[in-house]
């Protein structure tokens, strides 16, 4: 996994994000169960912090400068990510797609909304890594599709096994923030 931090330009984004996660109250602390049935003595609110437009505009210009070396088609994991991805494609003047759970019961059915063609490169954005479960369920429906993934952009990896879980499926996991730098000199 790419360092956040390794580059200075890196390091200033990622101090602007921690700041402005913790002014949106997005990491408390307490006793909270996980999505994946666990329990956490932090919790990253994936909501608050993507209705803050102040939040959104800074993931977006992180998100976009780590994307600056490619033109790849950008992925979105339904729900959380949507917002996010959305607001980095027009900052970069690219499309999306939407990569679902599992596919709609009505409409079109699909898994993937969008446009996507066969043998296009996608990266995946996602809010929040935690054992890398959803972003492995994109990565397999895109690749499902056609699509070439083998990178996912997440704002926050808590690192509890998310960048093991992609690399056993060939996909190197990158974040604007780790759990370490978000949790470090927090207010508890």
């Amino acid at each position: 996994m790419n360092d956040p931090e390794d580059s200075s330009a890196g390091r200033d984004d990622t101090a602007a994000l921690v700041d402005a996660l913790r002014e949106a109250d997005a990491v408390r602390f307490g006793e909270f169960e996980l999505s994946h049935g666990g329990t956490s003595e932090y919790y990253v609110d994936k909501y608050l912090f993507e209705t803050d437009p102040e939040c959104l505009r800074l993931i977006a210009a992180a998100f976009a400068d780590r994307l600056a070396d490619t033109d790849a088609k950008l992925a979105g994991v339904a729900l959380g990510a949507v917002p996010l991805v959305a607001v980095t494609a027009a900052e970069l003047d690219r499309p999306y797609v939407i990569a679902r759970k599992k596919a709609k019961e009505y409409g079109t059915a699909n898994r993937i909304e969008g446009r996507l063609e066969a043998g296009e490169e996608v990266i995946v954005l996602e809010d929040i890594a935690t054992t890398g479960r959803s972003a492995v369920d994109a990565v397999e429906a895109l690749r499902d599709a056609g699509a070439v993934v083998n990178r996912v952009l997440v704002v926050v990896d808590r690192e509890e096994g998310a960048s093991d879980l992609l690399a056993e499926h060939d996909v190197t996991l990158e974040s604007i923030v780790n759990a370490s730098r978000l949790l470090e000199d927090a207010d508890r």
